[in-house]
């Protein structure tokens, strides 16, 4: 087998080496991101109750001011009666007075009504802080040892990462071309080792004579069904040939 196979297929073996730790970093990302936009939304949460809070407040502050004006106009109205000195005008006012203290009581009740409402919103808001507040303090310690996890990943990336700048060099810049396109085509895997007569990429059979060329020294073999570079192990102790 070719010197650039050779040293591509322990390249590759550091690529996928490299591919899974960026895997197991990636989904410890993911799960630190999850619990942060789980905060996030109970934090939203509690601003829209926040907010439906201060309308409700502010509708209460309208309705008291509308009902001390309706009861300062039923009591301008009841001094007026004391001083009416026909049954008419009497009868009106008592009729407008009966209408206001109508008004009032309705007034009244939406009033109650909204201070149930923002009693209730209190609750509500102090159990979801209560939630948030603990479910943020259990999910630090868990958030801190993913992030020292991934600090370790990243160690092993750079480190893999140097191996393989260094193992590089020594590829043709026509190879390489070769087997990255291969890579991403090949779902990472570009190089292949052929065992008892077939590609273990795509498990199908290879000709006899091809098979044997891989024992033939610089020889490049490519399978002829995934286009995969082929190599094979020494048996035994698993390297290379």
């Amino acid at each position: 087998m070719g010197k650039n196979v050779r040293i591509l297929a322990q390249l590759q073996e550091i690529d996928l080496k490299i591919d899974s730790t960026r895997g197991e970093k990636q989904a410890l990302q993911e799960e630190i991101d999850s619990l942060e936009a789980r905060v996030e939304e109970m934090r939203q949460a509690i601003t829209g109750q926040n907010a439906e809070l201060d309308a409700v407040e502010e509708e209460k502050r309208t309705l008291e001011e509308n009902l001390a004006a309706e009861a300062d106009a039923i009591n301008r109205s009841e001094a007026r009666l004391r001083e009416i000195k026909t049954q008419k005008e009497y009868q009106a006012v008592s009729k407008e007075i009966a209408a206001a203290k109508k008004v009032k009581n309705d007034l009244e009740e939406q009033v109650l009504q909204k201070i149930a409402r923002a009693e209730e919103l209190k609750g509500i808001i102090g159990e979801k802080e209560k939630e948030m507040e603990e479910f943020a303090s259990g999910s630090a310690s868990l958030k801190e040892d993913l992030h020292v996890r991934i600090e370790r990943l990243d160690a092993d990336i750079a480190s893999d990462t140097a191996a393989r700048e260094a193992a590089a060099k020594d590829v043709s810049p026509s190879m390489m071309k070769r087997y990255l396109m291969l890579r991403e085509k090949r779902q990472g895997l570009a190089i292949s080792e052929a065992r008892r007569g077939s590609c273990l990429g795509c498990n199908m059979n290879l000709p006899p004579q091809l098979f044997n060329s891989l024992y033939k020294v610089d020889n490049l073999v490519v399978c002829p069904h995934c286009q995969r570079l082929l190599y094979l192990r020494q048996e035994g102790d698993g390297t290379v040939v």
